[in-house]
């Protein structure tokens, strides 16, 4: 096999919301000649694509290009993988974070360090995925790409340094001093793909030379070579500074920094040269599975072609020809004609046609090689499935799946539409994890769970575009909680005398609030006053009971339940009987334990022009929110707070209706706290109510 995998990259491009990622991926695209045209992302005055990139992206994010394109730059290859920008998707960037060997996060100049970028570098941070940084709108007024520098060390605490500097600002920009090269680079042509290199403009000379030093100084720390010529002054190749800050940035200790800008079509193919020359090929990332067989024992992962089958189901696509399943190879090679095995179902399956996708069409192929990505046709299988050949069972740590915090109830506009929001649900529920749904037994409702608003409302643009299926749509639901705030003992005996054997079980002991964990049981029983076989009963009905608190209906978290004491009857006493004991025994000592509600606090961000400042902040405090920090940079104001979900409903029209359009805002989900007591009791009156209609 004559293919070489140290020359292969497989990146992803992650940002804040309109950043210019889908800009900065349409021109690395026509760059490697994958697209003989450059399209425009709409909205050049930069509101336009803000607002637009959400239908953008999901329609993108429906379209099979966007998932995956392998491009080839000079000679190595590279596989793009698309990442959202949006909160609402995380599990989108975090399933392409588990694949990436690197990323290239692309910062705007102008506003820097924003909160999305914080989020995104938390989830780089969380996968260790080296990255090299691109701060992209060089053109735009305000442009500051130095400052942008030092927010990354700043506020991301990355040790980040100038590779390149602008020659030129704002309208001025014309191209980049490349500080490795120390040679300057001018773009030019209709496209910028003629690169002309020069010498560096004299008024620029000092300001490369200071920076360079820097430069030389930072990446020294990773070459005991390089610190000795520095140190006796020798000159120093090319070839050595790359080395060393390749180096730094494979162990995350370092961070390139590149700038341009590719609305002007400017650095962006040096910033391709930064990605194969400082992002990790397949075989410089070590990857870990699970052996199932051997208690989840962790085994690290080769990329060679010789050892069985390791590959992941990252990503599904329901296209015109059927599933699309996005599978990256770890270990091992996927051939046409091969069987596989899903070690989540526990099936095995035949690997029918297989394809490579590419930005315009897609390619059959008859085999993909250790780290590459591909993808399968017709196979039944979810989000995040490990295959596996040879008779390995192992699975890949799965991805961090957060937990849904809001619920509406939906129901199709006619009878016609049933079978086809049934086919929709089954579809979503399948592609993204974070998106549940399920029947509500009592109203006999089908209700959707999601990460946000935005995140329900994409999908329910999707059904009907998609899927012909209108749907009407009832109130959001916040997800709330029920919790103890006190301890309080238990002791309660669970008879009942029928003709023939009754039901005997009497169950003690105390119930305790917990921070960490949603639950735990102990098991403090002496001297077999409840057998052995019937403790597990105990702790089965203690889960039952928390399915449901008695406040307002809602699960039950954050109680440690230990049973001391109880008593068994050798005839009467059964697996059911010591269940419906350990009920009646939770719900005595929760009523004693002074339980509250809780509700999911949400993390705002929310920024736009000082001016409207006052504003946000009297938005926050209209809605229960806590204030925890405010910044000021270039006339744009960013609040960041606590705020409660079930105050947040509709607010995205309020705060554009009050700033003029100008702010715009990301949250996402925080933590659990209490409600306050004039909420709490509306909540309980309403729950009383529905219970006495019911």
């Amino acid at each position: 096999m004559n293919f070489d995998i140290s020359k292969m990259r497989n990146i992803g491009i992650s940002a804040h919301i309109d950043s210019g990622k889908t800009t900065l991926s349409e021109r690395i695209l026509f760059y490697c000649n994958k697209i003989h045209q450059i399209h425009e992302v709409r909205g050049k005055d930069g509101v336009g694509a803000t607002m637009d990139s959400m239908a953008l992206e999901r329609e993108r994010g429906i379209t099979i290009q966007s998932a995956a394109t392998q491009v080839k730059w000079k000679d190595y290859t590279i596989n793009l993988i698309d990442t959202p920008g949006h909160v609402d998707f995380t599990i989108e960037v975090e399933r392409s974070l588990r694949v990436l060997d690197g990323a290239i996060l692309v910062l705007c100049a102008v506003a820097g360090v924003q909160s999305q970028s914080i989020t995104v570098d938390r989830q780089l941070k969380r996968y260790h995925v080296p990255r090299i940084a691109f701060v992209n709108k060089c053109d735009r007024q305000g442009a500051n790409p130095l400052r942008v520098r030092m927010q990354l060390r700043e506020k991301l605490g990355l040790n980040a340094y100038m590779m390149e500097l602008p020659i030129g600002l704002e309208d001025k920009l014309e191209g980049v001093v490349d500080l490795v090269a120390m040679k300057a680079i001018y773009f030019e042509g209709a496209d910028g793909t003629d690169m002309r290199v020069a010498e560096i403009p004299a008024h620029l000379m000092n300001e490369a030379e200071k920076y360079r030093a820097e430069l030389l100084d930072a990446v020294s720390n990773f070459d005991d070579q390089l610190m000795e010529d520095l140190l006796e002054e020798k000159a120093i190749s090319e070839d050595a500074i790359i080395a060393a800050v390749r180096k730094g940035t494979l162990s995350e200790q370092f961070v390139p920094v590149f700038c341009g800008s590719a609305h002007m079509n400017k650095g962006i193919q040096p910033l391709l040269d930064g990605v194969a020359r400082y992002l990790p090929d397949p075989t410089e990332v070590k990857n870990t599975a699970l052996d199932l067989d051997n208690e989840e024992a962790p085994v690290e992962l080769e990329s060679t072609d010789t050892k069985p089958t390791v590959a992941l189901a990252f990503k599904l696509d329901d296209g015109q020809y059927g599933q699309l399943t996005y599978v990256r190879i770890y270990q091992g090679v996927i051939a046409k004609g091969m069987e596989l095995y899903n070690t989540r179902a526990r099936k095995k399956f035949k690997v029918g046609r297989l394809v490579r996708m590419n930005a315009d069409a897609m390619e059959d192929i008859n085999e993909g090689v250790p780290g590459d990505i591909v993808a399968l046709f017709g196979v039944d299988c979810a989000s995040g499935d490990t295959f596996c050949s040879g008779g390995l069972n192992y699975s890949m740590a799965s991805m961090y799946v957060p937990e849904p915090v809001i619920s509406l109830s939906i129901k199709p506009k006619d009878r016609a539409g049933e079978a086809q929001m049934a086919k929709a649900l089954n579809r979503f529920t399948k592609e993204d994890p974070t998106f549940q749904t399920y029947v509500d037994p009592e109203s006999n409702e089908t209700i959707i769970k999601g990460m946000g608003e935005l995140h329900l409302d994409v999908y329910i643009e999707r059904m009907k575009r998609e899927y012909k299926c209108e749907v009407i749509t009832g109130a959001p639901q916040v997800a709330y909680r029920e919790s103890i705030t006190q301890s309080a003992q238990f002791n309660y005996t669970h008879k009942k005398q029928t003709g023939g054997s009754g039901q005997y079980g009497r169950v003690a002991g105390i119930m305790e609030p917990l921070a960490e964990k949603d639950y735990e049981f102990v098991d403090a029983i002496k001297g077999g006053v409840i057998p052995n076989e019937f403790v597990p009963s105990c702790d089965k009905g203690f889960k039952k009971a928390m399915e449901k608190g008695s406040l307002i209906g809602f699960p039950i978290v954050g109680i440690k339940m230990t049973i001391n004491d109880g008593q068994y009857h050798p005839v009467d006493s059964s697996d059911i009987a010591f269940q419906l004991a350990a009920i009646g025994g939770f719900r005595e000592a929760y009523t004693k334990a002074k339980p509250v509600i809780l509700e999911p606090i949400m993390k705002v961000s929310i920024s736009g022009p000082t001016e409207f400042q006052g504003n946000m902040f009297g938005l926050i405090n209209q809605r229960r929110g806590v204030i925890i920090d405010s910044t000021d940079e270039n006339n744009t104001s960013t609040v960041n707070a606590e705020v409660p979900l079930s105050e947040m409903f509709g607010f995205s029209t309020i705060l554009r209706s009050s700033t003029q359009g100008k702010a715009e805002f990301t949250m996402e989900f925080l933590k659990y706290g209490r409600v306050p007591a004039s909420v709490s009791e509306e909540l309980i009156k309403h729950y009383q109510e529905q219970q006495q209609r019911a």
